[in-house]
C-alpha cells in the first residue's frame, strides 16, 4: 500500500513539475512530533496523562501480586484441601487473571483508553499545525508539504526545508495577540517581518544562527565572570567579619571564636588546677570557613619557609665538606710529595 502511494506520489510530482514549464517546484516538510513538544498546553497535558497511565500500572502491579499470592497460598494448602475446594480456588484465581488481563488491554491496548486520550490530546494542536501550513504554504508558494513523523519515509532531508518552527511561532503567536496592546502588536508584527525575511533566505538564516551562537556564547562568560566575581566577594565578607570578631574580641577582653577553636583558654579550679574548657563544661565553636583558609594558608607559608631552611643548611654543609674533602686530597699530596 505505501509503495502505490509513493508511486502515485512521484506521479504527480513529475506530472507538476512537465506542466510548470521550468517553474521551480518548492516543497517543505513540518515534524509534528517537534511541534507538539514544544507547545505548552499539550506538554502539561501528555505528563497529567503520564500520571494517570503509572496510576493504572500501578493498579495492575497490584492485581498481579493479589494473584500470585493466591497461587502460593494454595501451592502450601493443596495438600490439605479437597478437590472440590481445590478446583473453586483455581477458578477464582483464572477469573482473576483474565480480569486483569482484560484490564490491562481495556487501559493499555491498541483500541485502550491511553491510545484513545493521547489522540484526542493531539488532534485540536494538529488542526492549529494543519491551519498553520495552509497559510505559510499559501503565503511563500510551497507546493508540497509532507509530516516527517508521519508514515511517509523520509531517506534525506534538508534542514533549511523544515518548517516546524515557523508553524510554531504562528501557534505562539495566535497565543499572545489576544494580550498585546496596540503598540506590542505593532512591535510584534515587525519582529514577524523580519523573522519571515530569514526563513525565506537560507543566507540570512545562517547568519542569524552564527549571531545567536555568539550572543549564547557572550551570555554564558558574562554569566560565569558574575559568579565569580560573587564567590570572590563572599570570601572577602567572610574573611573581613572574622578578622573585625577577633578585634572586638580583643579590644573587650575575650577570646573570640576562632582562637577558641585554635589555642583553648585554661582556667583554674577551687583545688588550684588548670583545667580546659571542656573539662570545666565549656563548649568550642568551629571557626568560620574563612578563617580556616587563612590558617592553612599560614601553615603552608610556614612549612615552606621551614623546607627553604632546611634545604639552605644542607647545601652548606654538602659546601663545607666538600671543601674539606678538597683540603685534605690537597695536603695528602703534598706529603707526598715531600
Amino acid at each position: 500500500m505505501r509503495k502505490q502511494f509513493l508511486f502515485i506520489f512521484l506521479a504527480l510530482i513529475v506530472a507538476n513539475t512537465s506542466q510548470a514549464q521550468g517553474k521551480t517546484t518548492r516543497i517543505g516538510y513540518i515534524d509534528m512530533e517537534y511541534i507538539l513538544e514544544n507547545v505548552s498546553d499539550y506538554k502539561e497535558a501528555k505528563a497529567q496523562l503520564e500520571l494517570k497511565a503509572q496510576k493504572w500500572k500501578q493498579e495492575i502491579e497490584t492485581k498481579k501480586l493479589n494473584i500470585n499470592t493466591l497461587k502460593e497460598s494454595l501451592k502450601a494448602e493443596k495438600a490439605l484441601l479437597t478437590k472440590e475446594l481445590i478446583d473453586e480456588r483455581e477458578t477464582e484465581i483464572k477469573f482473576l487473571e483474565d480480569e486483569m488481563l482484560d484490564y490491562q488491554q481495556k487501559q493499555f491496548g491498541a483500541d485502550g483508553s491511553l491510545i484513545h486520550q493521547k489522540k484526542a490530546l493531539a488532534k485540536p494542536i494538529q488542526d492549529q499545525v494543519f491551519t498553520a501550513v495552509q497559510d505559510i504554504a499559501e503565503a511563500k508558494n510551497y507546493d508540497f508539504v509532507f509530516d516527517k513523523s508521519s508514515d511517509l519515509t523520509m531517506l534525506f532531508s534538508n534542514k533549511r526545508f523544515d518548517i516546524s518552527d515557523q508553524v510554531l511561532r504562528i501557534l505562539n503567536r495566535t497565543d499572545k495577540r489576544e494580550q498585546l496592546t496596540k503598540k506590542q502588536l505593532k512591535d510584534q508584527e515587525a519582529k514577524e517581518s523580519k523573522e519571515n525575511a530569514i526563513d525565506e533566505n537560507p543566507a540570512l538564516q545562517d547568519r542569524q544562527k552564527a549571531l545567536d551562537e555568539k550572543k549564547a556564547a557572550r551570555d554564558k562568560l558574562i554569566e560565569d565572570r558574575r559568579l565569580e566575581q560573587e564567590a570572590k566577594k563572599k570570601e572577602y565578607d567572610d574573611r573581613r567579619k572574622a578578622i573585625q570578631a577577633e578585634r572586638e574580641a580583643k579590644k573587650n577582653g575575650t577570646v573570640s571564636e576562632t582562637a577558641k577553636t585554635t589555642d583553648a583558654p585554661k582556667t583554674t579550679d577551687a583545688t588550684g588546677k588548670t583545667v580546659t574548657p571542656a573539662a570545666a563544661g565549656t563548649e568550642t565553636t568551629p571557626a568560620t570557613p574563612a578563617v580556616n583558609k587563612a590558617e592553612e594558608r599560614q601553615k603552608l607559608y610556614e612549612q615552606r619557609k621551614k623546607e627553604l631552611e632546611e634545604r639552605r643548611q644542607k647545601i652548606i654543609q654538602e659546601r663545607e665538606a666538600a671543601k674539606k674533602a678538597k683540603e685534605a686530597e690537597t695536603q695528602k699530596a703534598n706529603t707526598t710529595n715531600n
